[in-house]
């Protein structure tokens, strides 16, 4: 039988309630202490009337100092201070001259003034309250601290979030743009069915890319069955010229990965390999479990880097008359979404395989989603597929 987590709850998640519990367990105390003291000298039990008023006179004024602590701690440190110099004494002298006339009702038959009582309970009632200041204000400014780091957190997390969405949605425009056109000369030829075809399959993919948020992460068989619908909508384009290869470890379909990252190398692998031989090229997608890594293999076999377009290639840009015309975004919008995602705990890699062509390596740490269905699925074997 599964047993449900216990999530523990920050003790100052509710501040109010934080206060009062510090209040009591304060007071507390010092009521326990003073006590004591009263019980260890032979007092009566009668005597702890003293102490128990006391303590109801000092949790009192402390309530009374909290607000006014808390309208100080949001003034400049010099008000803060200042104003607080002043409030203490003016507290500690209220309770010592209400303990000292308790204690002079109680100690009527003693040689000692209320004067002397006075400066015997002060010394007491300055340190409980000047202790209770310091835990006052250093608890706050700790909270305030830590809502500042919060902040900052979040703002963080949204330009983070806000950079990752930037990168998503540049991966799109080029290729939108040749679909649509390529839609457009269809129709202009009466081609029906094809351009229904066509049109039906890239509003599955952009219904999947506005779906998923830009920070979003998918399993490797998510998104290998995106890179279909991709795919499947460049072969219209490119026909047998257009040959893809899937070999994808059984063990790596529930990894996670940031969604649509391997469609803008398929579609780099197009642009320079498929479109600039008349053969056309074959484009593999090679997923493997490395350890604790998942490494993405994404090759191709196209003129690789010794093609006059290299540079181009890699920078993702193109050139028209010396003037350079941005295609797509390139492998540089891979790596900077992997650096936000993942930091220096990755590897993206361009290389020339010996049998020639271009690779793309990718290595990410192994995450899954846990879920029911994943640990009742029987294991799968690996994917293989060719088209």
């Amino acid at each position: 039988m599964s047993v449900l987590p216990i999530q523990p709850i920050p003790f100052f998640a509710n501040k109010d309630r934080a206060f009062w519990r510090l209040q009591l367990i304060g007071w507390g105390g010092a009521l326990i202490l003073r006590s004591m003291s009263l019980l260890a000298n032979n007092l009566p039990l009668t005597a702890l009337v003293q102490p128990v008023i006391a303590t109801i006179t000092g949790f009192s004024i402390s309530l009374v100092l909290s607000v006014i602590y808390r309208t100080l701690i949001r003034k400049r440190a010099l008000v803060t201070w200042g104003l607080t110099v002043l409030a203490l004494p003016v507290a500690v002298a209220l309770h010592a001259f209400i303990d000292g006339w308790v204690i002079s009702l109680w100690r009527v038959d003693a040689d000692t003034s209320f004067a002397q009582i006075f400066v015997g309970v002060f010394y007491l009632d300055a340190t409980l309250l000047g202790a209770w200041t310091a835990l006052y204000y250093m608890v706050n400014f700790y909270l305030q601290v830590e809502e500042q780091n919060d902040q900052l957190i979040r703002l963080e997390n949204q330009a983070t979030s806000a950079q990752l969405a930037m990168l998503r949605y540049q991966l799109n425009p080029h290729f939108l743009f040749n679909t649509l056109n390529s839609i457009s000369t269809l129709v202009l030829l009466k081609q029906t069915e094809p351009a229904n075809a066509m049109l039906s399959r890239l509003s599955s993919f952009l219904r999947y890319t506005l779906i998923n948020k830009p920070s979003a992460r998918v399993t490797v068989e998510q998104e290998v069955e995106t890179l279909q619908l991709y795919l499947d909508i460049e072969r219209m384009r490119f026909e047998e010229r257009l040959r893809t290869t899937f070999n994808i470890d059984a063990a790596t379909t529930a990894g996670l990965l940031p969604s649509l990252l391997l469609q803008p190398l398929v579609e780099n692998a197009i642009k320079y390999a498929v479109s600039q031989q008349e053969a056309g090229a074959e484009i593999t997608v090679d997923t493997q479990l490395i350890g604790p890594m998942l490494r993405i293999t994404v090759s191709d076999t196209g003129p690789g880097l010794q093609s006059p377009t290299t540079d181009n290639r890699l920078s993702g840009m193109t050139y028209d008359g010396g003037e350079p015309v941005s295609t797509g975004v390139g492998l540089s919008n891979i790596r900077d979404r992997l650096s936000q995602a993942y930091g220096e705990n990755h590897r993206f890699e361009t290389i020339e395989p010996l049998e020639g062509g271009f690779a793309v390596v990718i290595e990410l740490p192994f995450e899954r989603r846990e879920t029911t269905e994943d640990m009742s699925e029987p294991a799968r074997q690996p994917v293989q597929m060719a088209r």
